[in-house]
């Protein structure tokens, strides 16, 4: 087996992770640039400007990585299908439910990983946690649990308040709830915390 295929089947926790500070800025970046787009410009523009964004924070991963992390990954090809979508159909309708559609996706293989005993979430987070299979079990249903309760919202927002509101909410309402339910789970991750040569945090 070469060196590459060895770095590519490698088990998250073994893989080299971005700095959290660059990782949230890959992540806050587009959503920033998206709002400040629509802000000058209106909604086509910005999800142009965010289609162009998410895969420039790719090419940005795989320079320091030399690899492509899942969710980034995933993220890209649901953006760049809706986003293409919606310039084509001049309808602003499709982005507003790219983030159900994404959020359903990450829910829905959460799930199909529980029930077929993957640890999935593993590969969603890249390697950033360190935690028992117990643990891993626990958060799956939290995270799969959460996903869904995004896409609900997203919904609620995008069918009953204007445009306006839902590219705010876009913006500074789903990082933030998402940071804020990371951070609910700390004490979770602290009970079932394990060192990276265990076997609870291996495939």
């Amino acid at each position: 087996m070469t060196g590459t295929n060895v770095r590519e089947t490698a088990a998250p926790s073994q893989r080299k992770a971005l700095n959290p500070m660059l990782k949230f800025a890959l992540e806050l970046g587009p959503l920033a640039l998206f709002f400040a787009s629509y802000s000058l410009f209106n909604i086509y523009v910005a999800t142009a400007v965010l289609m162009a964004c998410v895969f420039v924070t790719l090419g940005v991963s795989y320079a320091m990585l030399k690899r492509i992390p899942v969710m980034p990954l995933v993220t890209a090809v649901i953006v760049a299908i809706f986003g293409s979508l919606t310039l084509i159909f001049h309808d602003e309708t499709l982005i507003k439910i790219k983030p159900t559609a994404l959020y359903l996706l990450f829910g829905a293989a959460l799930f199909v990983g529980l029930w077929l005993k993957r640890p999935l979430l593993k590969i969603l987070f890249d390697g950033a946690l360190h935690v028992t299979e117990e643990g891993w079990r626990k958060l799956t249903w939290r995270w799969a649990f959460f996903f869904l309760a995004l896409a609900v919202l997203n919904e609620v927002v995008w069918r009953t308040q204007s445009t306006d509101v839902w590219v705010k909410f876009k913006t500074f309402g789903f990082l933030p709830l998402t940071l804020l339910f990371a951070l609910a789970q700390a004490p979770l991750i602290m009970r079932h915390e394990t060192k990276d040569d265990q076997p609870g945090d291996a495939f």
